[in-house]
């Protein structure tokens, strides 16, 4: 029995330690997304040191402490998405003039349930929905949308990372672009709120797996791209998809640190979207991140509908300085 703590300990305490070995590799990066379940187990572990009949000498103390302080680091990584950390992005207090709501979906290319998201995009009426994973059989089957999302762009593939944005907004601006993989879309949209401009960015970048990109580089740097690009905006400006990433790894930190952009999930919650089918194993890979411009109005997880992902619905409202300096700026215009 000592054994088996032993080497669990020792397990416990090298993942904790392995996103910072030097390199990019899948092998090494895998281990910033489970934090969470490692928590859990290192919890375990530190009861069944305590609990069970073991004689804790010099090498069971080391282990205690090692899982310890393990256990602390994982904790510092993830309580920032838990009700117990304050939150970063305020509630909006009143009705707001002007407000806009996404909808991100990845549909997972291969699932049919075409009418299992119809029904959660009709009932839930997003001002913006973002489809990813979604092939030409996909696109044709979303066109009972069309009548409610007039403005639309469409990238489908069949690599699964085709990607569709449905808009009750107006295009000012459109883009599709392929920021560093050729076979990797993304879109840039200034959408018209009344007649003020809001760019939204929509991502997906390759994960590092064994079977996608054997290295994270890649999407580290389309993260780093957009957020320099980010930084520059003097104008409300949104970043949402699937950044096949965790909202806690170094990456993110530093696409947000770039960007400047808040998370209105700190505080909040995880709302883990992935992976819908298998409870144990689920992170939130689905992001909504935001300028400054912006207070939250609701942010929820939707129901599963036969994807490996959860649909992540967020409402949010231009903060008052805004709604002033759009008030002010149609008052010159009428003079």
């Amino acid at each position: 029995m000592a054994e088996a703590l032993y080497v669990l300990s020792g397990l416990l305490i090298l993942t904790a330690l392995a996103p910072h070995l030097p390199g990019k590799h899948w092998l090494i990066r895998v281990w910033e997304f489970p934090r969470t379940q490692q928590l859990v187990v290192i919890i375990a572990l530190i009861l069944a040191w305590m609990l069970l009949p073991v004689d804790i000498e010099f090498g069971g103390a080391v282990a205690l402490t090692g899982l310890v302080a393990a256990g602390l680091y994982q904790l510092f990584w993830i309580l920032p998405y838990t009700p117990l950390w304050r939150t970063e992005v305020p509630s909006s207090k009143h009705k707001p003039a002007y407000s806009l709501s996404l909808m991100t979906s990845n549909v997972l290319m291969h699932n049919d349930n075409s009418k299992g998201l119809i029904s959660q995009v009709k009932q839930h009426q997003p001002d913006m929905l973002i489809t990813l994973e979604t092939n030409q059989w996909w696109e044709d089957q979303l066109t009972p949308l069309h009548d409610d999302y007039p403005h639309r762009m469409a990238c489908p593939l069949e690599n699964l990372y085709g990607m569709h944005l449905y808009s009750k907004l107006p295009f000012e601006k459109q883009k599709l672009r392929f920021v560093v993989e050729d076979d990797v879309p993304s879109m840039q949209v200034d959408v018209l709120l009344d007649d003020l401009p809001i760019t939204v960015y929509f991502l997906h970048p390759k994960p590092p797996s064994p079977t996608e990109n054997e290295t994270a580089r890649p999407r580290d740097v389309e993260l780093a791209l957009i957020g320099k690009e980010v930084a520059d905006y003097d104008k409300p400006v949104i970043i949402a998809g699937d950044l096949n990433d965790v909202a806690w790894s170094p990456t993110t930190r530093m696409f947000r640190k770039l960007s400047k952009a808040k998370d209105p999930r700190i505080g909040r919650g995880f709302f883990n979207t992935f992976h819908a089918a298998h409870p144990l194993i689920r992170w939130p890979l689905d992001h909504v991140f935001h300028s400054n411009d912006f207070t939250l109005l609701e942010i929820k997880r939707l129901k599963g509908f036969g994807s490996d992902h959860f649909p992540l619905y967020t409402h949010l409202a231009l903060t008052e300085h805004v709604d002033a300096s759009k008030k002010n700026k149609q008052v010159k215009t009428k003079s």
